[in-house]
């Protein structure tokens, strides 16, 4: 069987492949934040040469784990060897002296530094030797396939070839273990290719490669074994991850994914994050689109929203957005595609009421909101997930309950103060429809993990009274499998009882694979727009890359 249980019997069963030639071992690892425990007894290996896969739902302790191989943490409990030798340091520039590399999250650049003053941050004393450093990005640019150019300034390039420069800046360290935490979540599809690729030639060249990912396509790709973690513990191991998709993320997520549609499944497997086959089940909602009789009588159904020439200005004077036109109709999802930072959040802040346009209009459901304030706008009818969730989504001081119901709080009012108990027994309610896991309603909004605090934000909004366009903007940014599902599981529900919505994702092929149409944001201006047809993914990645296709 090509998956098996993280059972002692199991693993005794199944010798793994690299344990007699381990270049990184880790037995019963620990941790503890507090009275949380976030690993426990995780035991793994890593050869040189392989690409090892790391998966797990949020909060299953993935990066825990990449943290304490950096160095970032320290473990309670185990042990690490490496090469054979006691490995356990007691920082990131203890990782960085044993050869161990890190491409976090997050990058680590400074914006308004070149390519090569990046790279010789903490690596040289006294004189800076920028050509000597600009001859050895050229070197592993060359081997790699990592085009750069050495005098960029940060702030100027893609992410895309800001990842590029933090892998070089890993590869410049000549590491053995390479650890790479979600490092695709905001490429193009074609840039994502070329990293696994880069995954692929790093390893050949001797070096160990742990790759945390959700997606499916990256297994299929590069994987030779996969881990699992569930609950900061090993749920599954798999020597043969390609062929075990099924059963790994039914390791992830303790049940079977629902079918897909007849004959998606090859393309479900390739092209999805994991779990997104599932959208299939929930077919796409036809758009609610008025009939003759309903155009002669005049009873044609107001536009859920209607964006006429949206621009937004920078203080610099930069059109961030640029003329944006686009109506939503009753019933439709339409989907706004494009790489980070091409005007997708400016449009959000428009149309949330966090932002003024310098331009345009725009309306909800037939009343213009231009200029109006956020409460207006919800009011009017519009539920709002925002893409930062901590920052405008929530007040996560709160209890989940108050959070739950920031927007309708006055229901809950009896003689000025909050009837709290007729509050928690209307927030198990929506808890339990929207499966938000939590030890009551009034824990604090902030102890929740990212995936639940993403359905309870879903879970408000969807609920709004009078709900008739959804603005969803990165919604299942950072969630796992189940997580993902849940989401675009209650945005085709609401779709099909007459939500018009707006999706806003990095994320492509779940886009193609729920919304109606696809608009694509090149540089603050609509690239072009589409039906979300799956043979249309060549056409719409030229457009967010910025070519006319």
């Amino acid at each position: 069987m090509s998956v098996l249980p993280a059972t002692v019997e199991a693993e005794r069963a199944v010798p793994s492949l690299a344990a007699a030639k381990a270049l990184l071992s880790l037995q019963g690892m620990g941790k503890r934040f507090g009275a949380f425990r976030a690993l426990g007894d995780v035991s793994l290996d890593i050869a040189p040469g392989e690409i090892h896969c790391l998966l797990g739902e949020n909060g299953a302790g993935k990066s825990t784990l990449c943290n304490l191989i950096f160095g970032v943490y320290q473990p309670d409990e185990g042990a690490m060897t490496l090469d054979g030798e006691s490995y356990r340091p007691t920082g990131p520039a203890d990782a960085l002296a044993r050869r161990v590399a890190m491409v976090h999250q997050h990058f680590s650049l400074v914006p308004d530094l070149s390519v090569v003053d990046n790279l010789l941050l903490g690596q040289s004393r006294g004189v800076l030797k920028r050509g000597e450093c600009a001859d050895r990005i050229a070197d592993l640019s060359r081997r790699f396939g990592l085009a750069l150019d050495p005098r960029a300034r940060i702030q100027d390039l893609s992410v895309g070839e800001r990842q590029r420069v933090e892998i070089v800046k890993c590869l410049m360290r000549e590491p053995r273990l390479l650890v790479l935490d979600e490092p695709t979540a905001v490429l193009l599809p074609d840039e994502i290719a070329a990293l696994l690729g880069v995954c692929r030639r790093v390893a050949d060249e001797g070096c160990g490669v742990m790759l945390v990912t959700h997606k499916l396509a990256e297994i299929r790709q590069v994987a030779e074994r996969a881990t699992v973690l569930r609950g900061g513990r090993v749920a599954a191991h798999s020597e043969q991850p390609a062929q075990a998709l099924d059963e790994l993320v039914r390791a992830m997520i303790q049940r079977d994914l629902m079918p897909t549609k007849s004959g998606d499944a090859a393309m479900a497997a390739d092209a999805m994050p994991a779990g997104t086959a599932v959208l299939d089940a929930v077919h796409k909602p036809q758009a609610v689109v008025p009939g003759v009789d309903a155009i002669r009588t005049g009873r044609v159904p107001e536009p859920a929203m209607m964006a006429d020439g949206l621009a937004v200005v920078d203080a610099d004077g930069v059109r961030r957005l640029d003329r944006f036109t686009l109506i939503v109709r009753p019933g439709e999802i339409v989907a706004v595609a494009g790489v980070e930072g091409n005007g997708q959040s400016e449009l959000a802040a428009v149309l949330s009421g966090m932002r003024p346009a310098s331009e345009g209009r725009f309306f909800i459901n037939g009343l213009e909101m231009t200029g109006r304030a956020p409460r207006d706008i919800t009011r009017a009818g519009a539920g709002i997930v925002p893409e930062d969730r901590h920052a405008v989504g929530c007040i996560t001081g709160l209890p989940v309950a108050e959070n739950l119901f920031l927007d309708r709080l006055q229901r809950f009012k009896r003689w000025g103060l909050l009837d709290r108990q007729a509050m928690r027994a209307q927030a198990l309610e929506l808890m339990r429809r929207f499966d938000v896991r939590a030890a009551s309603p009034e824990v604090s909004f902030g102890g929740l993990s990212g995936g639940n605090q993403q359905k309870a934000v879903l879970a408000r909004e969807l609920t709004l009274d009078g709900l008739k366009f959804l603005l969803a903007a990165q919604p299942t940014r950072g969630l796992d499998v189940g997580a993902v599902e849940a989401v675009y599981g209650h945005i085709r529900q609401a779709c099909a009882q007459g939500v018009g919505v707006l999706l806003i994702s990095s994320e492509l092929d779940e886009l193609i694979r729920v919304a109606d149409r696809v608009v694509v944001l090149y540089r603050g201006r609509v690239m072009g727009e589409c039906p979300a047809d799956p043979a249309q993914r060549d056409r719409i990645g030229a457009w967010m890359a910025g070519h006319e296709a």
